[in-house]
C-alpha cells in the first residue's frame, strides 16, 4: 500500500468524522450555546481535509480553493472559545460586535487568496501533487495563525475566570489544540522547501476525538456517547483495513486471481462503505425487530418519566395501588389489578403484586402468560418501577410515623407541664375553701369535703395521665399488694374474692401497680354496688415468661359502641368519674412493657386482663 493511499485514507476518515461531528453538534447541542460554532469548526475541518484529497486526485483548482479557506477554521474556533469561556449566558457586547467584522475579514482574506493565486501544486516526498503556499497565500497562513493565537488567548483568559468542570475542559482544550497544531502544520513542509512526507497528518482522525473529549466531556453528556461510538467505529475501520490487506495478500495464493487484481484501496473502500451502511441500517432494523418481537405499545423515555412522576406523588398504599393500576390499564387498554401489602383492588385477569420479604421487595406477575410479548415487557418494566416506588413510599411512611410519635411525645411533655401548673393553681384555692368550710354547719361541711375530695381526685388523675412516668421497679409480692388495695375500698356489700398465690412476685413499680388496681376496682364498684349479688374476683395465671392478672366483675356489660375507645381519655360516662381511669391504666401498663385488654369471654360480663411479659415465675392459679 502506497503512502499516498495511506494519506488519502487518513484524510477521508478525518473528513467523514468531522461531518458526523458537525451534524451531531447541530442536532444534539442546541441547548449549549457554543456548540453551533464548534460544529462550524468541524465542518471547515472536513472541507480542509477534502481539499487535500481533491489535490491527490488531481482536482487541483477545487483542492487549492478548499485549503485556502482554512482561515474560517480558527475563526469558528475563536467564536466557540468566546462563547464557551463566558461565565454568563452571552459573550460581552464588544466581542459580539467584533465577531461579524472578523468573519468579514476572514472571508476577504480567503477571496483575495483565491483570486491572487495564493496556492500552488508541487511534487514532494510520496506525492506527485501537494499543496504549497505562494504569494498572497502567506498572508492567508499568517492570518490563520493569528486567529489561532487569539483563540488560545481567550482560552487562557477563560481558565483564569472559571473553575470546576469548565476550567478542566479549558485545560483539555489546550492539550487538544497543541496536538492538532502538531499534526496539521506538517502540511506546510513543502511550502518551506522541505521535501518531507507529512507523517503527522496521518493521525488527524485522533484530533477530533481529543477535541470532543476536551471541549464537551464535562458539558454535554450525549457527546460523550458519540465519542465512544466514533472511537468504536474507527477501531472497526482500522480492523477492516488490516483484514483487507491480509485478504488481498492471500487471494492470489488461493487461486482467486480476479479478486487479487482488485486494488487494495478499492477492497478497503468497499468494506468501509459496507461497514458504514451497516451502521446506518442498525437502528431502523433494530426498531423493526423490536416491533416484530414485541408488538403493541412501545416504551419510551417520556412515558417512563411520566409514570415515575405520577407514582411519586402518592402518599398512601391505597392511592399508589389505584394510580398504578390506572396508569398501566390506560397504556395496555385492558384492566390491570395492582396489589400492595396494605392495599388492593378488585380482581381482573392481569395482576401485579408487590411483596415485602426478608430479602427485600419482590413483584409477581399473574395472568400475563397469554398476553403478547410487548405487553409482557411493559408489565415487567412497570412492575420494576412500581417496586422502586414501594420502597420510597415505605421509607416516607416510616419517617412520617416517627415524626408523628415525636410530636405526640412533645405534646405529652407540654401537657404534663400544663397539668402540673394547673394542679398547683387549683389546689391553692381548694385549700382555702377547705379551711373556710371548717366553720360551717356539719352537713354543709361534709358536702364540701366530699366535693373537695372529688376535685383532688380529678387533679391527681390528670397529673397521672399527663405527667411523665418514672418507674421505680422492684419485686412486688402481688397478693400482699392486692390485700392492701382491697382494705382501702368501700365495698358496700359487694363480695370480693382474691385468688392469687402467696409466692407470686412481679418486677414492677409498686406504687403504679396499686394505682392500676385502684382504678380498675373503682370502676367495678361503681357499676356493681346497686346489684344484690354483686361480685368482684381478682386472680392470676402464670405462664411461660409471663404473668396474667384478671379483674372480673358481674356488673353490666360494656356497650359494644364504647369498646373501640374504651382506653381513650374521657370516654367513661359513670357519675363522679374523671374519664381518665382506664387511660391511666393503659399508660402505666405500657410504661412497664405490658398490656391491658378488655374481654367478655371468660365467664364474666366484664373482665380486664393485665399481661406482664418476661416474668420468671413457676406457679399457675386462676
Amino acid at each position: 500500500m502506497s503512502l499516498t493511499l495511506v494519506f488519502e485514507i487518513s484524510m477521508m476518515l478525518t473528513s467523514g468524522c468531522a461531518v458526523l461531528l458537525a451534524g451531531w453538534l447541530l442536532l444534539q447541542g442546541q441547548r449549549q450555546r457554543a456548540m453551533p460554532a464548534l460544529a462550524g469548526f468541524a465542518a471547515m475541518m472536513a472541507l480542509w481535509c477534502a481539499g487535500h484529497i481533491a489535490i491527490v486526485q488531481h482536482w487541483h483548482s477545487v483542492g487549492v480553493a478548499l485549503v485556502l479557506a482554512n482561515p474560517l477554521m480558527p475563526m469558528f474556533f475563536l467564536h466557540f472559545a468566546l462563547q464557551f469561556v463566558s461565565p454568563t449566558a452571552e459573550i460581552r457586547p464588544r466581542w459580539r460586535r467584533l465577531l461579524p467584522a472578523l468573519y468579514g475579514i476572514s472571508l476577504l482574506v480567503i477571496v483575495t487568496s483565491w483570486f491572487g493565486a495564493g496556492g500552488a501544486i508541487t511534487a514532494t516526498a510520496g506525492f506527485d501533487a501537494f499543496f504549497i503556499f505562494a504569494g498572497i497565500g502567506w498572508l492567508n497562513l499568517f492570518y490563520t495563525v493569528l486567529l489561532g493565537v487569539a483563540a488560545h488567548a481567550v482560552l487562557w483568559h477563560g481558565w483564569r475566570i472559571n473553575s470546576g468542570n469548565k476550567r478542566r475542559s479549558i485545560v483539555a482544550m489546550f492539550l487538544a489544540g497543541g496536538w492538532g497544531l502538531l499534526l496539521a502544520t506538517s502540511f506546510v513542509f513543502p511550502s518551506l522547501g522541505l521535501n518531507w512526507y507529512p507523517y503527522p497528518m496521518l493521525l488527524l482522525p485522533s484530533y477530533l476525538l481529543f477535541l470532543v473529549y476536551g471541549v464537551v466531556r464535562y458539558q454535554v453528556l450525549a457527546i460523550n456517547a458519540f465519542a465512544n461510538k466514533a472511537l468504536l467505529w474507527l477501531g472497526m475501520l482500522l480492523l477492516v483495513l488490516a483484514l483487507m490487506a491480509l485478504v488481498s495478500a492471500l487471494l492470489g495464493q488461493l487461486g482467486m486471481q480476479a479478486l487479487a487484481a482488485v486494488p487494495a484501496s478499492q477492497l478497503w473502500l468497499y468494506s468501509a462503505l459496507l461497514l458504514l451502511l451497516s451502521a446506518a441500517c442498525y437502528r431502523p432494523i433494530a426498531a423493526l425487530a423490536r416491533r416484530l418481537i414485541y408488538p403493541g405499545g412501545q416504551l419510551s423515555e417520556p412515558l417512563l418519566a411520566h409514570w415515575r412522576s405520577q407514582l411519586q406523588q402518592c402518599d398512601s398504599w391505597q392511592a399508589l395501588a389505584e394510580l398504578a393500576a390506572a396508569l398501566l390499564s390506560a397504556q395496555l387498554r385492558q384492566k390491570v389489578t395492582v396489589r400492595l401489602p396494605e392495599a388492593g383492588q378488585q380482581g381482573s385477569d392481569l395482576h401485579i403484586q408487590c411483596l415485602r420479604t426478608e430479602q427485600g421487595w419482590l413483584y409477581q406477575l399473574t395472568g400475563w402468560d397469554d398476553v403478547t410479548p410487548g405487553y409482557r415487557l411493559q408489565g415487567e418494566v412497570f412492575a420494576a418501577l412500581l417496586l422502586s416506588n414501594c420502597r420510597i413510599l415505605e421509607q416516607s411512611l416510616k419517617l412520617a410515623e416517627a415524626e408523628r410519635k415525636r410530636l405526640d411525645q412533645q405534646h405529652l411533655v407540654e401537657l404534663g407541664a400544663l397539668s402540673a401548673a394547673m394542679a398547683h393553681e387549683l389546689r391553692n384555692p381548694l385549700n382555702i375553701i377547705s379551711m373556710a368550710a371548717a366553720t360551717t354547719l356539719p352537713d354543709t361541711r361534709q358536702h364540701i369535703q366530699q366535693q373537695l375530695k372529688r376535685a383532688d381526685r380529678l387533679i391527681a388523675d390528670l397529673l397521672s395521665y399527663a405527667g411523665q412516668l418514672q418507674l421505680q421497679c422492684s419485686l412486688v409480692p402481688v397478693k400482699a399488694m392486692l390485700q392492701s388495695v382491697m382494705s382501702q375500698q368501700d365495698w358496700q356489700g359487694v363480695e370480693c374474692q382474691l385468688d392469687v398465690p402467696d409466692e407470686l412476685l412481679l418486677w414492677a413499680d409498686s406504687y403504679r401497680l396499686q394505682q392500676v388496681f385502684v382504678n380498675l376496682l373503682d370502676n367495678a364498684l361503681a357499676f356493681c354496688r346497686n346489684q344484690s349479688d354483686a361480685k368482684i374476683k381478682l386472680c392470676a395465671k402464670v405462664g411461660q415468661n409471663q404473668v396474667q392478672l384478671f379483674v372480673h366483675n358481674n356488673g353490666p356489660a360494656i356497650p359494644t359502641a364504647q369498646l373501640p375507645g374504651l382506653f381513650q381519655p374521657f370516654v367513661s360516662k359513670r357519675a363522679g368519674g374523671s374519664g381518665l381511669g382506664l387511660a391511666i391504666v393503659r399508660r402505666i401498663m405500657q410504661a412497664h412493657g405490658a398490656k391491658v385488654q378488655h374481654r367478655s369471654d371468660l365467664g364474666w360480663p366484664v373482665s380486664f386482663v393485665l399481661q406482664f411479659f418476661n416474668q420468671q415465675q413457676g406457679t399457675e392459679n386462676e
